[in-house]
Formats: structure tokens, C-alpha cells, sequence
């Protein structure tokens, strides 16, 4: 299946400080009232937002609202980097902790931690690789990928980098050549590895995960987004893996994949049975079976693993 642009929920203004709450006649008993009352949530110290707001967003987004609040008190020259960066591109994220905000300063900074964020030191070229997003300033997503790298193990960093990769289509090949200008990164052996394996043809993050689930066991590698053609020769639909000469095809089945093809009006149990008609129809074309794969599925990496291998295997005697 094919996956648009992701986009970012508008957090514009969210943010409310306490020093501007001050200015506006409140005091720190008000505030506390507000807070015990429930109707504001705390975001970090000296930092709110309306409780309503806060109690609906996902974790990423909350991880943007905490990101706000770090840049409305941080020095001018900093800039939101390494997956706080991604979740800005609205990149996929899996795997990667988000209780802390990563922040670069374009003046060269040393590192440094401190509650909630990570300071981090580096160049940046603020023409070349910062960019605003959403209001708020942002390492560029081959950057932000780099940057990715040198904080997560490999399945986490393949599921970011291959939605930035995806997002701003670009090829692999690409960040290699970017990779090559900061070689001398601390904590970049991952770099290696994850270039050897991303690829923007998978374009979700359970996608990425199920590929990574089938090297990892020495399965043979399926090709992404396989294109199905009708009688007629006109595009009926693409596959998001396909073992072509096996006559298998591989569906990972997430939530985003609900939301995101569901039609205006259409329940969800309306969705599936169309999915489900679909999934017929594609067998009918071209004689293949299919693998659907869930997250519960990845979660079960030998049973899954298995179980694809024993299809295929009997396809090859089949064969």
C-alpha cells in the first residue's frame, strides 16, 4: 500500500510559562489551584499546557509539547535535533526513549544532560542543515537521521531513518554520502549497519520491522511495494512485500494503515471486509497466497519467523 506525507498535529501556542502567567496577573497559588484542579498539566518545570489538550495526545506528541517548552527558555542558537528532530518531520519512531529532548546549538556547545534534556555538541551549518518546521527549528532530516544513529540500536534507528528517508525522498545513497562528513561522531558504528539495511520503500514503521524480522532469521528477502496489475493492465494494487517467483505476498497490518486508507464515513468494520475483499482479488490475479504480519506478530519474532518459513518452503515444493 501506498503511504502519503505524514503530518504533525499544530501545537502552536500550547505552551504556557509560568513567567508569562505572571505577567498576566496570575500567581503561584493560582497556579497550583489550576494544577490541583486538573485543568492544567504540568510539562516540565515552569512549563504547562490545558489538561485536555495533554490527556489526548500520543506520546509523540507529547514529546513535541515537551520539546516547545525546552526551546521557550533555551539559548536562541538551539536547535531540536536527533529524535526530537525526526518526530518534528513527522518520521516514524520506535524503540527510542522520549522522556528527554535532544537539542544541538548552532554555536558549538559542549554536551551536556540535564532533567529532560540532552545537550548535544556539533556544527551546524544553519543554512544547509537547520530547518523550521511547525514553528520551531530543526535539524534537516539527513541530519536528523545521522543523528538518529548514534543514539538508538539498529531496529529502532532502520524504522526512523526509513521514514526520513521516505519523507523527503531521498535515497540511501544519499545519507551515505552525508555520513562521510561526520565519520568522526562519537557512538556511530550503528551508521554501518543501518546503511546497509535502510530502505525508503518501506513505508511504515511495522514494515521496517517485519523486513528487519525476516533478515535477522535468513529468510530470503521479499521485494517491497510489489505492483499488481487487473486483466485490463491497469493498477489494481501494490503489495508491501512479495517473494514474486514463490507466488507469496506480505501485508503488515497496523493501525496507521487503518487510519490512513479508511475512507470518509467508513467503519472499521466496513475497512476490513473491504481489505479483506482486496486481499481475494489480488489472489485472484496472480494466483499468489498472502502473510498478513500484526505488531503482536513482530512481538513473536521466531513463532513468525516460522510460520513464513514454512510457507514458503512449501511454495517451493509446490514450485
Amino acid at each position: 500500500m501506498l503511504c502519503g506525507m505524514t503530518t504533525t498535529r499544530d501545537l502552536s501556542g500550547a505552551v504556557f510559562l509560568r513567567r508569562d502567567l505572571l505577567k498576566h496577573g496570575y500567581n503561584d497559588k493560582t497556579i497550583q489551584r489550576h494544577l490541583r484542579a486538573g485543568a492544567w498539566r504540568r510539562v516540565r518545570h515552569g512549563a504547562y499546557c490545558d489538561a485536555g489538550l495533554w490527556d489526548e495526545l500520543s506520546a509523540e506528541d507529547r514529546h513535541r509539547l515537551l520539546a516547545r517548552a525546552v526551546l521557550r527558555t533555551a539559548h536562541p542558537n538551539t536547535v531540536l535535533s536527533h529524535v526530537s528532530a525526526a518526530l518534528e518531520h513527522g518520521a516514524p519512531v520506535w524503540g527510542i526513549a522520549l522522556d528527554e529532548v535532544h537539542v544541538t546549538r548552532t554555536d558549538g556547545k559542549p554536551r551536556r544532560r540535564e532533567a529532560g534534556v540532552v545537550h548535544h555538541c556539533g556544527e551546524l551549518d544553519p543554512e544547509q542543515e537547520v530547518r523550521t518546521i511547525n514553528g520551531v527549528r530543526v535539524t534537516a532530516p539527513l541530519r536528523a537521521a545521522l543523528e538518529v544513529m548514534t543514539i538508538a540500536t539498529v531496529e529502532p534507528a532502520l524504522v526512523t531513518v526509513d521514514g526520513l528517508l521516505r519523507l523527503v525522498d531521498a535515497a540511501v545513497e544519499e545519507l551515505s554520502a552525508a555520513r562521510k562528513q561526520v565519520k568522526h561522531w562519537p557512538h556511530s558504528l550503528t551508521c554501518e549497519v543501518v546503511l546497509r539495511l535502510a530502505d525508503p520503500r518501506h513505508e511504515s514503521a511495522l514494515e521496517t520491522r517485519a523486513a528487519h524480522l525476516l533478515r535477522a532469521h535468513r529468510l530470503p528477502a521479499p521485494v517491497p511495494q510489489v505492483e499488481v496489475f487487473d486483466e485490463s493492465g491497469m493498477l489494481f494494487a501494490r503489495v508491501d512485500f512479495a517473494w514474486v517467483a514463490l507466488g507469496v505476498f506480505l501485508e503488515a497490518d497496523g493501525k496507521a494503515k487503518y487510519h490512513q486508507f479508511r475512507r470518509r464515513g467508513e467503519s472499521l468494520e466496513d475497512f476490513l471486509m473491504r481489505e479483506k475483499q482486496r486481499e481475494e482479488r489480488i489472489c485472484q490475479l496472480t494466483g499468489w497466497v498472502c502473510i498478513r504480519l500484526s505488531w503482536a506478530d513482530i512481538e513473536k519474532a521466531s513463532a513468525t519467523a516460522a510460520r513464513v518459513q514454512r510457507l514458503l518452503e512449501s511454495r517451493t515444493r509446490a514450485g
